[in-house]
């Protein structure tokens, strides 16, 4: 009989990372909440995982409680980075850096970005049309989808065009960090990475200072220059890291998963095309329905919270793509239907770490799914898809398409 621990065990072989829904579907089976190890639980309920997500009492692996079972960790620099940033930062030191990125990251910077998106979409497919113009496979991963997004946070945030190329493998590297389990080679290549991404914007910033631009770089170089210090220079670093390892990598996923379900389902890649499925349900059903992240977690902020009777400190992998496959808060869990309406997928996570990058991210697969599949209405897959051999990061490292 499944339990707790041995449906993580399954989700960390390869052949569970390659297809973790049939075993979000046994852990359903279960109950909401699983209990894995000694010291862990396992949240596959959408209502679990929703309050879970914005429980204050509950908060993410900053440095003081990441030192309590796992010392040692920021002699990798890959590891401090992230736990510099915004990511792994609990009140008050969050909601701090969080305000002051926020406050230049804005709702109106990110909507004022539509018209350069929709031209750089118009632009990669035009240079898709010449690459697969003689019918050969074209990889949708490596020609679009990772290019679109990098050259969208990039004209953002000010890294000149001549960089971009440099930061797919780079954030690739970077984020093994993320993932439960990572060999000892993953964890030197992801140092690797952090370092080079570190002095990039080390050079990047000390040139903002001198020459200040109408970006983003420049506007936090200013904040981090205030008088009143609120965000230092390692914070600046790693929140830029951040802003553009986040502002695509996930993104390029979305868009891969998003053109795979589109090429499996003819009838929702017809509908983009003639106006019948809105994109940006489309978009929302791929969010829920194969997410670009898979899972976070969550730790008890204060030593003597007890957690459904388990010790005190115990933690919590939230499995967000299970809690959007819920059959107690979706009807056909399994099924994608993108006419869904009340659709609500837990993929940008929620409460104080809601993803920052939310909207911008719609707003890329929300016009480009369906300018791509009505440019090229006869875009069929050319060969297997291969999937990247991540769990928490689910996407696609290749997918082959031809174009007529």
């Amino acid at each position: 009989m499944d339990d707790g621990t041995e449906l993580i065990t399954a989700l960390l072989t390869p052949q569970g990372a390659a297809d973790p829904y049939p075993i979000y579907a046994r852990a359903h089976r279960l109950g909401p909440v699983l209990p894995i190890w000694d010291d862990m639980l396992l949240a596959v309920g959408y209502q679990a995982v929703h309050q879970l997500q914005r429980d204050p009492a509950f908060g993410v692996a900053d440095a003081r409680l990441r030192a309590g079972f796992e010392p040692g960790f920021a002699e990798h620099t890959s590891k401090r980075l992230i736990n510099d940033s915004i990511l792994e930062r609990n009140a008050p030191d969050h909601a701090r850096a969080r305000s002051l990125i926020a406050a230049v990251f804005t709702a109106r910077r990110v909507a004022a970005l539509e018209p350069a998106a929709r031209a750089a979409v118009h632009g990669l497919l035009d240079e898709l049309a010449q690459r697969g113009a003689d019918g050969s496979p074209v990889d949708f991963m490596d020609a679009f989808a990772f290019r679109l997004p990098v050259g969208v946070i990039c004209e953002l945030l000010g890294v000149p065009e001549r960089d971009r190329h440099r930061f797919r493998g780079l954030a690739a590297d970077l984020t093994a960090v993320l993932e439960i389990m990572l060999t000892e080679q993953e964890l030197s290549a992801a140092d690797t990475a952090a370092d080079e991404l570190s002095a990039y914007f080390t050079e990047l910033t000390a040139e903002r200072r001198a020459r200040p631009r109408e970006d983003l770089v420049s506007a936090l170089v200013q904040v981090a220059d205030g008088a009143d210090g609120r965000l230092g220079d390692h914070e600046l670093l790693a929140n830029l890291v951040l802003l553009l390892v986040a502002g695509f990598e996930t993104t390029a996923n979305l868009l891969g998963n998003g053109l795979a379900l589109a090429l499996r389902h003819p009838w929702a890649a017809d509908g983009l095309r003639d106006g019948t499925v809105d994109p940006a349900r489309y978009t929302d059903e791929v969010l829920r329905f194969d997410s670009p992240v898979q899972l976070t977690s969550r730790l008890p902020l204060s030593l003597g919270l007890r957690v459904a009777g388990l010790p005190a400190g115990s933690g919590i992998l939230l499995l967000n793509a299970a809690a959007n496959r819920d059959p107690a808060r979706y009807d056909r869990p399994d099924a994608f239907d993108p006419t869904r309406r009340d659709s609500q997928p837990l993929s940008f996570s929620g409460g104080p770490h809601f993803c920052l990058g939310a909207q911008l991210a719609r707003l890329e697969a929300n016009t480009a799914l369906p300018a791509l599949l009505t440019r090229f209405p006869a875009l069929r897959q050319a060969a297997e898809p291969v999937r990247r051999a991540r769990l928490v990061l689910r996407g696609y490292q290749s997918l082959a398409v031809a174009l007529r």
